[in-house]
């Protein structure tokens, strides 16, 4: 997110959680070239998921291919942060463990959280022989590699959810804010919703999907009636609640992108100050994606837009499989980032890196669904749009399975 600070983006990458809805077997995910993609279909590269492997030692090269890329994560960083870092990097081993005869080696660089620790690693890396580099975590980190990979015309594949560190080179394969919005508001302004409420924290998180909300409205000929920041301590929701109601009569949704420690007691004091929730459409991002949003009643309804669940869950199965535990929501961005790697370098030959095939406007298929890079360095995904029920978030609008020409 713009301006958002390591340890707000170290509570993001774990708030993403799965939704409850039970699916079928679980099969194994592969990343593909989407349809009519001239990097043609990767399907069919990937071996038995459920083959047993040997474990990776902390801070070992990955892999025995020729061509090498940096791995770069917090493994050693304290929190959250190592947490996601230990996990992102059993996705992405896990990714060549079932990819069919990967040329690649990852080698791994423990950054400890720090832009300092994250630029030696990508000077290590370069100086290993790596082609790319895949990660840093944070957005401090991604702008220390920059600086070191741009001279020598080495890109990145980072996770950060701060669009402002994208740049030429610089890919971002996070879930960025942005996209929820754009997705949510589209949907919203199609199934005849005109006049929005917003309340949003006020946060970095909140700062930037409060701009791109702003924008996004008036872009379909929708209005903003009103926009409200609630602080963080729950105590003082009352006031910028009592101003959304008092406008009540005049919006017909209501959009609260914060997660389930907020959302709840947002809407049950939208309900206490008199507001006729089952009258008005109530709207959020991906954080709503969390057990704790679909046990709420007064939640029961209310719209967000998120990736599918299927991929997540079926990769969920094998990554239990292999290493006994669950993984954490954004381990998918490793091992999507590293299947797409050894894909490019299997059938791209020299041109595998190159900004025309990492840009291609058809993009690629991951296990949250189709993506692709912007010559800015952001993202596009397709996201699906559900709805909160007491089981979990049940498709109202399903994800796109290829990005429509000319978008």
């Amino acid at each position: 997110m713009s301006g958002t600070p390591p340890d707000q983006e170290k509570a993001l990458m774990l708030s993403r959680r799965s939704v409850t809805a039970a699916l079928g077997a679980a099969a194994a995910a592969v990343l593909s070239a989407c349809s009519g993609d001239k990097l043609g279909n990767f399907g069919g590269e990937f071996k038995n998921p459920f083959t047993p492997q040997p474990e990776t030692q902390p801070g070992a090269a990955i892999g025995s291919g020729q061509i090498r890329a940096g791995l770069i994560l917090p493994l050693s960083a304290q929190g959250n942060a190592g947490v996601a870092a230990t996990s992102m990097k059993n996705a992405a081993e896990m990714a060549l463990a079932e990819f069919k005869n990967p040329n690649i080696q990852l080698l791994v660089k423990d950054d400890a959280g720090t832009p300092q620790g994250a630029q030696q690693g990508a000077e290590q890396a370069i100086s290993e022989g790596a082609e790319i580099i895949i990660g840093p975590l944070f957005a401090q980190s991604v702008r220390a590699v920059a600086q070191v990979v741009r001279p020598r015309g080495i890109p990145v594949i980072a996770f950060s959810t701060d669009a402002s560190v994208a740049a030429r080179g610089v890919y971002l394969l996070s879930f960025l804010p942005e996209t929820d919005v754009k997705r949510i508001v589209d949907y919203a302004i199609s199934r005849r919703r005109r006049s929005f409420a917003a309340l949003v924290p006020d946060n970095a998180y909140g700062a930037v999907v409060q701009a791109a909300f702003q924008q996004e409205v008036p872009r379909h000929g929708g209005r903003v009636v009103v926009l409200e920041k609630y602080p963080l301590d729950p105590s003082k929701i009352a006031e910028p609640v009592q101003r959304v109601a008092q406008a009540a009569a005049q919006i017909d949704s209501i959009f609260i992108p914060d997660g389930a420690d907020a959302v709840p007691q947002v809407v049950q004091a939208l309900a206490a100050d008199r507001v006729n929730l089952r009258r008005l459409q109530l709207l959020g991002t991906g954080l709503w994606d969390d057990p704790r949003i679909f046990s709420d009643k007064l939640l029961q309804g209310g719209l967000y837009a998120a990736p599918e669940s299927g991929g997540f869950r079926n990769f969920s199965a094998r990554y239990r499989a292999r290493f006994g535990q669950d993984p954490v929501r954004t381990a998918t961005l490793a091992y999507d980032a590293v299947a797409l790697v050894a894909a490019l370098v299997k059938t791209q030959g020299q041109q595998r890196f190159s900004e025309a095939v990492l840009t291609n406007s058809s993009g690629f298929a991951g296990i949250d669904g189709i993506f692709r890079f912007r010559p800015d360095g952001t993202n596009e995904r397709g996201l699906a749009v559900l709805r909160v029920g007491a089981t979990g978030g049940q498709v109202v609008n399903p994800a796109p399975r290829s990005f429509g020409t000319g978008t």
